[in-house]
């Protein structure tokens, strides 16, 4: 009886409740505000999604840029950066027999620099590179660079021109056999092919032949060893300014007073004209053939891709 008695008080509550005039405006207005709430939080969320994607192409344009940029930025300074290297796997192993022909270097160095072939000597200009067991080894890439030429000389072995930037190119000679192909890109340090002997340097034994051109003009590799490209290329702007600065040699006055119609010439005359003879018969055997034969024996060839020194007067 008592639960009956509840659950009736119960029902007259709710229905004396739902009676009420406020209570409909009531829950429409708590509908509407949740609606409301709903609506406005909806768009907010939409509005910074629209945000975001607008912000996020130009982040991505932005970061392509900059990273195109710092690309353009590095790559040349990583190449300036290179340094020059021997060309040789193990470098504590290796030894220089010949030395590049520097006329400012000593008695010593430039006697070191001279090549003897057919009893004649020949200026090196680049430098010959051993091993201290006098065991074959391979040649590396000094810098990288673009294989511009691969051949066999008759005099240097086979000869391999490697071409980098700033018109700087190495050069490989007396290799016994060779690994790449004219054309193709090598990394500093790539394996170029094996050291051998050839006939211009036979006093070396098994070694490699290997010169720095710039501009075509041969450099002391020794000078530049563990040195970045820029050196190089600096070295080279400096010696073309001293060419510039130096001053022109005046021609010098001819200080003998012409001889007087029908005065013969003095004996010292017939003398001078006498050393003029030999002195220009000596310089007619100096550009003879090394061996003193046209068909026997090679000469250095001026065109080789490789060293071609001149003859020590």
């Amino acid at each position: 009886m008592k639960e009956e008695g509840k659950k009736s008080v119960t029902k007259l509550k709710f229905k004396r409740l739902m009676r009420k005039k406020w209570l409909y405006p009531a829950l429409y207005l708590s509908v509407a505000a949740l609606v409301l709430v709903g609506v406005f939080w909806y768009q907010q969320g939409a509005s910074d999604l629209e945000d975001q994607i607008a912000e996020q192409p130009d982040s991505k344009v932005q970061d392509e840029f900059l990273t195109a940029d710092n690309e353009k930025d590095t790559v040349p300074v990583m190449e300036h950066q290179e340094n020059l290297e021997m060309p040789v796997a193990d470098e504590k192993a290796a030894s220089i027999v010949t030395k590049f022909y520097d006329y400012d270097a000593s008695e010593q160095d430039q006697e070191s620099a001279l090549v003897l072939y057919n009893n004649k000597y020949y200026q090196s200009e680049g430098v010959d590179i051993t091993r201290e067991d006098g065991e074959a080894f391979e040649v590396t890439a000094a810098m990288s660079g673009t294989v511009t030429e691969v051949k066999e000389d008759p005099l240097y072995g086979n000869v391999i021109e490697i071409t980098h930037d700033e018109n700087i190119s190495t050069v490989y000679a007396s290799l016994e056999d060779v690994d790449v192909l004219a054309g193709s890109d090598v990394a500093q340090g790539d394996v170029l092919g094996s050291a051998g002997k050839n006939s211009f340097g036979q006093a070396s034994g098994v070694h490699v032949h290997f010169e720095v051109r710039s501009d075509g003009q041969p450099v002391n590799p020794e000078e530049f060893f563990g040195q970045p490209m820029s050196k190089i290329i600096e070295n080279a702007g400096q010696e073309v300014q001293e060419e510039e600065d130096a001053p022109a040699e005046e021609p010098q006055e001819d200080s003998e007073e012409p001889q007087e119609d029908g005065e013969e010439p003095s004996e010292g005359t017939e003398q001078s004209s006498d050393d003029a003879e030999q002195s220009t018969e000596e310089e007619l055997n100096t550009d003879e053939d090394p061996a003193g034969s046209e068909d026997e024996e090679q000469t250095p060839d001026e065109d080789s891709a490789s060293s071609i020194s001149t003859t020590q007067t």
